[in-house]
């Protein structure tokens, strides 16, 4: 048996954090001394405390490694593991995106002087969105879960017998934005008008196309929202974007299209 003190320096964990998972029930001692209240700990809780730090470091929450120490079917496990190597994996790419869009920002300022000038080239143009018959997902939702919306939606691509367009885009109806929950309509598009959820009419729209991954996306906002003001016009309808080129095209973040559309009228 170790004392508490032993197996912190052992394991490479804080006294106090090892108080903390007994306190949740993540690793509780092997022994509790009655009258002193000191904690031991068997040898064999040495590789359970290397797993969680291990965990950790795949970046799963405490309560998400309670549950997965839990878990005692291999297939579920591995799937647990797979998920995450996967969210690893996005945040990856979008580091090292938003490295070399640093680096670019970099470059820029140092030509230029103009710290901003990233908002500045954007080409804003008045036109008339596409006339679309699409399936949709409408609901509370975080910008990070639009893959499960969207999963449903294709799901419904076999069942319904109709034949995708390849124009999908999301629609954003709250007019304050919360990255994590927003009044938000996915779509896909369809040839099939008479099996649409919605027929979009066309409209005029000022419009614009940002190259690059979704983070940088309020660009485009800001870009078309200011040109918005100045040559007198006003927002007529929820802005939306359609997703021109993507991950699914087999391109890198910096190479994806997506156009970004506001409906507007003369004031």
């Amino acid at each position: 048996m170790l004392q508490i003190g032993e197996f912190s320096r052992v394991c490479q964990v804080s006294v106090k954090t090892l108080h903390h998972y007994d306190k949740i029930g993540l690793l509780i001692p092997a022994e509790v001394d009655c009258f002193t209240g000191y904690r031991y700990y068997k040898t064999e809780q040495i590789d359970d405390m290397n797993y969680i730090q291990r965990l950790k470091r795949y970046g799963f929450s405490l309560d998400e490694i309670q549950h997965l120490l839990s878990i005692s079917d291999k297939k579920e496990l591995v799937n647990a593991l797979q998920q995450q190597m996967e969210q690893l994996k996005r945040k990856k790419q979008e580091m090292d995106m938003i490295v070399n869009e640093l680096q670019t920002h970099i470059s820029i300022f140092e030509r230029t002087s103009d710290i901003m000038t990233y908002q500045k080239g954007y080409t804003i143009e008045i036109k008339n969105s596409p006339a679309m018959n699409v399936l949709v997902n409408r609901a509370m939702m975080g910008v990070d879960e639009f893959g499960k919306y969207y999963s449903t939606l294709f799901e419904r691509v076999p069942k319904e017998h109709v034949t995708p367009t390849g124009l999908n885009g999301a629609r954003y109806y709250d007019k304050e934005f919360d990255r994590q929950s927003s009044d938000i309509e996915v779509f896909i598009g369809i040839r099939e008008k008479d099996k649409a959820d919605v027929v979009v009419e066309s409209c005029e729209c000022a419009m614009t196309v940002h190259h690059g991954g979704y983070s940088t996306l309020s660009e485009a906002y800001g870009a078309v929202v200011t040109w918005i003001a100045e040559h007198d016009y006003e927002i007529a309808g929820a802005p939306f974007d359609l997703y021109i080129k993507t991950q699914f095209d087999s391109l890198a973040p910096e190479e994806w299209e997506t156009e970004v559309y506001f409906p507007i009228r003369r004031k």
